[in-house]
């Protein structure tokens, strides 16, 4: 049984919770927060035994494994603490924010046996593998548009005045951190690093980003990604081939995905999963790196270099839009 904690008490927190709640072998066994009267809540709501507001003992407790789903700029000190204590860690992304830190925490995980690995939905869902398929089937494919456009929650109280830490740089926040990333990954998984970046970002009067683009270019191909938290988007990504063309409605859950050939014809390549069962099966390949760890090797490393290569493309767009925190 791998007993794990959670750092963070929000509606991620929430749903990775009842997502690893489908994975015989994974236990919620303490919770840390701020404050003692919200950790408790948070708790009994969940079935946690330990609550702690300290997080060197939190650290230091019995636990095996981490989730964290603290703020962005804390993702590197609380995983190497977390990582230095001998617990596995599954951290939300972006998992650093530099690659440099990613790079030092790998080594760090890989030197003292353990698992540290970036929660990455789509990774560990069954529609990566179709939507593969459905790729080979589209011919020639030189045109690529991912778009994550998703107004925030957050937004009215920014128009209010107020400062939510997802438009505050001093958490290292910002739309193409939240966001961005979810178009970056498939493009680098499917396709690898690209010959050339070109990007741009509007800013908000906290100084984060609101939105972004990012063009990259391959040798026979030119990938789009477009990305906002200021507007909802609802056409979603598509992948263009002179056979075919793919749509999808989510490109961070890989929702509601068909194919149209140029015949007329079109088939459905998947269709809707609940995010707390993606999460679930993300929870699943956490536990499945640490108790089978031989057989899933192979996997488990590759999600660690795909995991470098995009926070060293994130961070080349920070550069060339002059993100800062």
């Amino acid at each position: 049984m791998i007993r794990y904690g959670v750092i963070g008490t929000s509606k991620i927190t929430e749903e990775f919770i009842t997502g690893a709640g489908d994975v015989n072998g994974l236990r919620l066994a303490a919770v840390y927060s701020r404050t003692q009267s919200k950790g408790e809540k948070f708790a009994l709501k969940f079935g946690a035994s330990k609550v702690y507001t300290d997080i060197d003992k939190f650290a230091a407790s019995d636990i095996d494994a981490v989730y964290i789903a603290s703020p962005n700029s804390l993702h590197y000190e609380q995983s190497k603490l977390m990582l230095e204590c001998g617990k596995h860690v599954i951290c939300e992304k972006p998992v650093t924010v530099t690659p440099d830190e990613l790079s030092e925490l790998q080594s760090l995980a890989a030197g003292k046996g353990l698992v540290y690995m970036e929660a990455i939905m789509y990774l560990y869902s069954p529609a990566r593998e179709l939507l593969l398929n459905a790729i080979k089937k589209i011919g020639r494919i030189t045109s690529v548009h991912f778009d994550y456009s998703q107004l925030s929650s957050k937004y009215p109280l920014y128009i209010r005045g107020e400062l939510p830490n997802v438009f505050n740089p001093k958490f290292a926040a910002g739309c193409l951190m939240d966001l961005g990333i979810y178009c970056i990954y498939p493009a680098l998984d499917f396709w690898g690093i690209p010959k050339n970046i070109l990007s741009s970002a509007g800013f908000m009067k906290t100084g984060a980003d609101g939105y972004g683009s990012a063009i990259l270019s391959f040798n026979d191909k030119q990938v789009t990604l477009t990305y906002s938290k200021l507007a909802q988007g609802f056409c979603g990504s598509q992948i263009l081939g002179d056979e075919g063309t793919i749509t999808i409605e989510s490109i961070s859950q890989l929702q509601n995905i068909k194919l149209y050939r140029n015949d007329g014809s079109s088939e459905n390549v998947c269709g809707f999963t609940p995010k707390t069962k993606l999460m679930g099966l993300e929870a699943k390949g956490f536990y499945l790196y640490i108790t089978e760890r031989e057989k899933y090797r192979h996997k488990y490393n590759y999600a660690c270099s795909l995991a470098l290569d995009v926070s060293n493309i994130m961070q080349k767009i920070r550069e060339q839009c002059l993100i800062a925190f």
